[in-house]
């Protein structure tokens, strides 16, 4: 077993985690080390990794099933693992700012969790870094963990046992239009407001972009209860951001963390990192 050392990041999650080599043939205890760290902490940063995409999905394998990307499951029904976050295509050249493929991943500059319009929403990403902008480029995350933690027994006591509606096309319309067949495959889907980790029983709440509204309360109702859990879950002293460096594979857990990009200018920078997701194990509702 790789021994593994942690460095905190932000008082509230995440850690730098050093002495391991991921693309290595990682020992089941590792494994289930990396696990632990994954509930304990929420976001591990695990810097200098010699990642390649054979690599990360063989990483993605060993804590789960890879879930597949959903962009070109929905527009093609073709099953593949990896997204790419960034402007840097296939080919090598870049997509500008006014590229429509741009525009759209300016809706990850909104709060959210991945996955969350999934019935069964994401358990784990896995993103690595191999080019970086030199300005701007971040990824900003938040506990909801901690926020549940912080609300007067009587607010948890009132969402606990609450349903909320997740839509994609909700959230993501509000930047591009989404493709028919995209939106056709993601249809709105019901998860529990306030779930729990199922290795510490630690509660936390389930919010971001995607939440669209309560399941039986009116639309202003919900949309007022929902925006005061995403702002007290976001404050500023509450963000850890993350400035990413080539070599960096940061593993967040989706479960319980918020995350979004901070925006940068695709006219001037590349980016590219890959991005593969560990499924969950079952719908909220039945957790």
């Amino acid at each position: 077993m790789q021994q593994i050392s942690f460095e905190t990041l932000h008082p509230d999650f995440g850690v730098c985690a050093r002495g391991v080599d991921l693309t290595s043939d990682l020992s089941q205890e590792t494994v289930e080390a990396i696990r632990e760290a994954i509930d304990t902490h929420s976001l591990l940063h695990f810097p200098q990794q010699p990642m390649t995409d054979e690599a990360q999905l063989a990483l993605t394998r060993k804590l789960g099933e890879p879930e597949a990307e959903h962009v070109s499951l929905g527009k093609t029904g073709k099953v593949v693992y990896f997204g790419t976050v960034g402007n840097v295509q296939e080919d090598g050249t870049t997509k500008d700012n006014t590229n429509s493929g741009t525009r759209y991943q300016r809706g990850n500059e909104m709060w959210h969790s991945d996955s969350s319009f999934r019935k069964i929403p994401s358990y784990v990403s896995i993103n690595h870094a191999y080019e970086v902008p030199g300005e701007g480029g971040k990824t900003e995350f938040v506990s909801q963990r901690a926020a549940y933690a912080w609300l007067p027994e009587a607010m948890k006591s009132k969402i606990d046992p609450l349903v909320c509606l997740h839509d994609y096309v909700f959230s993501r319309s509000k930047v591009a239009p989404v493709d028919p067949n995209h939106a056709a495959s993601l249809p709105p889907v019901e998860q529990r407001l306030v779930r729990a980790n199922p290795g510490n029983g630690l509660k936390n709440y389930y919010v971001g972009s995607h939440a669209r509204s309560i399941v039986g309360w009116s639309g202003i109702e919900s949309r007022k209860l929902l925006d005061e859990l995403l702002g007290q879950a976001t404050r500023s002293q509450d963000v850890y951001a993350h400035r990413w460096q080539a070599g960096d594979t940061v593993i967040w857990d989706n479960r319980c963390l918020l995350h979004r990009g901070a925006g940068y200018d695709a006219d001037r920078w590349r980016r590219r990192m890959r991005q593969t997701r560990v499924a969950g194990l079952s719908p909220t509702l039945e957790e």
